[in-house]
């Protein structure tokens, strides 16, 4: 098995990302945001297919690309 011993660069340099308090722990604001697009995303590909697996894997592959997404680039750049 190939590892790499690199970490993951954040593009935030030493700003610490948004939080959001849920029941005494501090969840980061990009992780809830990728289970809400992954919930919408399930239910309307449930609607629309009408297939549980379906949705369920679009569903989990668009959280995962959120998810990343919004780690890696948190905010834009103010203007």
């Amino acid at each position: 098995m190939t590892t790499s011993d690199t970490p993951i660069p954040h593009v935030t340099g030493s700003r610490a990302p948004r939080t959001v308090d849920l029941a005494g722990t501090a969840w980061p604001l990009y992780k809830l945001e990728a289970l809400a697009v992954g919930l919408l995303v399930f239910v309307a590909v449930l609607i629309i297919a009408e297939a549980v697996q379906v949705a369920v894997l679009t569903a989990a592959a668009v959280a995962v690309v959120v998810w990343w997404v919004r780690r890696l680039f948190p905010d834009a750049p103010p203007e």
